[in-house]
């Protein structure tokens, strides 16, 4: 993927700065996972946020940063953070501009490009940052709400990754 590709700046309810730029943002880690949510009701997206906040310090000991992209309007996405109180950045895409970017699967044609609820699946792409561009080294595409990795799945793609 080519860095017009993979940057991208959208409004922070999380950690970090208010608006995000990922290309500013990527300067100051070795490596970023993005987390691609479904929609503000999906329960798995919950809980793999506060399992990636519980663990969080595992990511920031190997200098990389995870930020979540919810594909609602910022209002919704502080009410995510005012519950959780994540302790990396969670950005608004209300558009699905940045999820449509990254070619985040949907499922049931038309009509799950219509409805977040029934079509947007999670998907999770891991950045090498470490050069000047952005290259993206592993993606999954979820096929199913509950189809994510692990946290020790991302944590041991990292550790291939950084160990390159």
């Amino acid at each position: 993927m080519s860095i017009a590709r993979l940057d991208f700046e959208l409004p922070n309810a999380g950690a970090g700065p208010d608006s995000l730029s990922l290309d500013a943002f990527a300067d100051d880690h070795d490596a970023i996972v993005l987390l691609f949510q479904r929609d503000y009701h999906c329960g798995n997206c919950k809980d793999q946020l506060q399992d990636v906040a519980e663990r969080y310090d595992e990511f920031t000991e190997r200098n990389v940063a995870v930020v979540s992209v919810l594909p609602e309007p910022k209002a919704r996405a502080r009410e995510w953070q005012e519950s959780f109180d994540l302790p990396f950045p969670l950005l608004a895409d209300p558009d699905t501009e940045v999820g449509d970017q990254y070619d985040q699967p949907t499922r049931f044609g038309a009509l799950g490009e219509l409805h977040d609820l029934v079509g947007r699946m999670p998907q999770t792409v891991i950045l090498d940052t470490r050069n000047d561009d952005l290259d993206a080294h592993s993606i999954h595409e979820g096929d199913s709400p509950a189809d994510r990795p692990s946290i020790d799945a991302i944590l041991g793609e990292l550790d291939d990754l950084l160990a390159a």
